[in-house]
Protein backbone atom coordinates (compact mmCIF):
# COMPACT_ATOMS: atom_id res chain seq x y z
CA UNK A 1 0.00 0.00 0.00
CA UNK A 2 1.24 3.45 -0.88
CA UNK A 3 -0.05 4.81 2.45
CA UNK A 4 2.43 2.60 4.31
CA UNK A 5 5.46 3.57 2.25
CA UNK A 6 8.35 4.41 4.55
CA UNK A 7 6.76 2.66 7.54
CA UNK A 8 8.35 -0.35 9.24
CA UNK A 9 7.08 -3.18 11.41
CA UNK A 10 8.98 -3.97 14.59
CA UNK A 11 8.17 -7.63 15.14
CA UNK A 12 9.40 -9.80 17.96
CA UNK A 13 9.48 -7.13 20.67
CA UNK A 14 5.95 -7.84 21.94
CA UNK A 15 4.15 -11.02 20.82
CA UNK A 16 0.69 -9.63 21.69
CA UNK A 17 1.28 -6.58 19.47
CA UNK A 18 2.51 -8.86 16.66
CA UNK A 19 -0.65 -10.98 16.97
CA UNK A 20 -3.12 -8.07 17.09
CA UNK A 21 -1.39 -5.85 14.50
CA UNK A 22 0.57 -5.51 12.44
CA UNK A 23 1.35 -2.05 13.75
CA UNK A 24 3.68 0.20 11.75
CA UNK A 25 5.99 3.07 12.70
CA UNK A 26 8.06 5.67 10.94
CA UNK A 27 10.71 7.94 12.45
CA UNK A 28 10.17 11.61 11.72
CA UNK A 29 12.04 14.80 12.59
CA UNK A 30 9.66 15.33 15.52
CA UNK A 31 9.57 11.71 16.77
CA UNK A 32 7.45 8.85 15.45
CA UNK A 33 4.29 8.32 13.41
CA UNK A 34 2.25 5.15 13.97
CA UNK A 35 -0.41 3.48 11.81
CA UNK A 36 -2.29 0.25 11.26
CA UNK A 37 -4.77 -0.89 8.64
CA UNK A 38 -8.09 -1.65 10.32
CA UNK A 39 -9.68 -4.75 8.87
CA UNK A 40 -12.32 -7.30 9.77
CA UNK A 41 -10.20 -9.15 12.35
CA UNK A 42 -9.88 -5.90 14.35
CA UNK A 43 -13.66 -5.51 14.76
CA UNK A 44 -16.13 -6.23 17.51
CA UNK A 45 -19.56 -7.80 17.00
CA UNK A 46 -21.04 -4.51 15.74
CA UNK A 47 -18.50 -4.22 12.90
CA UNK A 48 -16.48 -1.32 14.28
CA UNK A 49 -12.87 -1.45 15.46
CA UNK A 50 -12.76 -3.10 18.89
CA UNK A 51 -11.85 -0.78 21.76
CA UNK A 52 -9.30 -3.31 23.01
CA UNK A 53 -7.51 -3.15 19.67
CA UNK A 54 -7.38 0.65 19.90
CA UNK A 55 -6.04 0.40 23.46
CA UNK A 56 -3.38 -2.11 22.38
CA UNK A 57 -2.38 0.17 19.50
CA UNK A 58 -2.20 3.13 21.90
CA UNK A 59 -0.01 1.07 24.26
CA UNK A 60 2.26 0.22 21.32
CA UNK A 61 2.55 3.92 20.44
CA UNK A 62 3.30 5.04 23.97
CA UNK A 63 5.83 2.28 24.66
CA UNK A 64 7.63 2.95 21.38
CA UNK A 65 7.90 6.65 22.29
CA UNK A 66 8.82 5.98 25.93
CA UNK A 67 11.63 3.56 25.01
CA UNK A 68 12.80 5.06 21.70
CA UNK A 69 11.57 2.06 19.69
CA UNK A 70 12.26 -0.48 22.44
CA UNK A 71 15.88 0.53 23.02
CA UNK A 72 15.00 -0.46 26.59
CA UNK A 73 12.34 -2.69 28.09
CA UNK A 74 9.25 -1.30 29.81
CA UNK A 75 5.92 -2.20 31.35
CA UNK A 76 2.79 -0.08 31.45
CA UNK A 77 1.80 0.59 35.06
CA UNK A 78 -1.10 2.97 34.42
CA UNK A 79 -3.27 3.53 31.36
CA UNK A 80 -6.26 5.86 30.97
CA UNK A 81 -8.31 6.26 27.83
CA UNK A 82 -11.37 8.08 26.58
CA UNK A 83 -13.25 6.74 23.55
CA UNK A 84 -14.59 9.58 21.43
CA UNK A 85 -15.60 8.07 18.10
CA UNK A 86 -15.84 4.65 16.42
CA UNK A 87 -13.14 3.34 14.09
CA UNK A 88 -14.19 1.92 10.73
CA UNK A 89 -12.61 -0.98 8.86
CA UNK A 90 -10.72 -0.59 5.58
CA UNK A 91 -9.13 2.65 6.78
CA UNK A 92 -5.77 3.55 8.28
CA UNK A 93 -5.78 4.33 11.96
CA UNK A 94 -3.03 6.68 13.14
CA UNK A 95 -1.49 7.14 16.54
CA UNK A 96 0.60 9.85 18.13
CA UNK A 97 2.23 9.95 21.55
CA UNK A 98 4.40 12.47 23.36
CA UNK A 99 6.43 12.27 26.54
CA UNK A 100 5.34 14.72 29.21
CA UNK A 101 8.02 13.67 31.72
CA UNK A 102 10.84 11.10 31.75
CA UNK A 103 12.60 10.22 34.99
CA UNK A 104 15.19 7.56 35.79
CA UNK A 105 12.51 4.92 36.36
CA UNK A 106 9.23 6.23 34.88
CA UNK A 107 7.93 7.83 31.70
CA UNK A 108 4.67 9.80 31.52
CA UNK A 109 3.07 9.79 28.08
CA UNK A 110 -0.10 11.12 26.46
CA UNK A 111 -1.52 10.80 22.98
CA UNK A 112 -4.39 10.21 20.64
CA UNK A 113 -5.63 7.73 18.06
CA UNK A 114 -7.25 9.12 14.89
CA UNK A 115 -8.90 7.96 11.69
CA UNK A 116 -8.80 10.55 8.94
CA UNK A 117 -9.42 13.81 10.86
CA UNK A 118 -11.55 12.22 13.58
CA UNK A 119 -10.14 11.57 17.04
CA UNK A 120 -11.17 8.05 18.07
CA UNK A 121 -9.50 7.96 21.45
CA UNK A 122 -7.24 9.96 23.75
CA UNK A 123 -4.96 8.33 26.28
CA UNK A 124 -2.40 8.93 29.01
CA UNK A 125 -0.07 6.46 30.64
CA UNK A 126 2.76 5.86 33.04
CA UNK A 127 5.45 3.43 31.92
CA UNK A 128 8.05 1.77 34.16
CA UNK A 129 11.50 1.66 32.57
CA UNK A 130 13.25 -1.69 32.96
CA UNK A 131 16.86 -2.64 32.53
CA UNK A 132 17.61 -4.50 29.32
CA UNK A 133 18.16 -8.20 29.89
CA UNK A 134 21.60 -9.47 28.89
Amino acid sequence: MDELEGYKVLSGADPAEDYIGPFYFKETESGYDFVFQANQNHCNMTGIVHGGVLMTFADYCLCMVATDAYAEDCVTVSFNSEFISAGEIDHLIKGAATITLKTGSMVFVRGEVKQDDRILMTFSSVVKRLRKKD
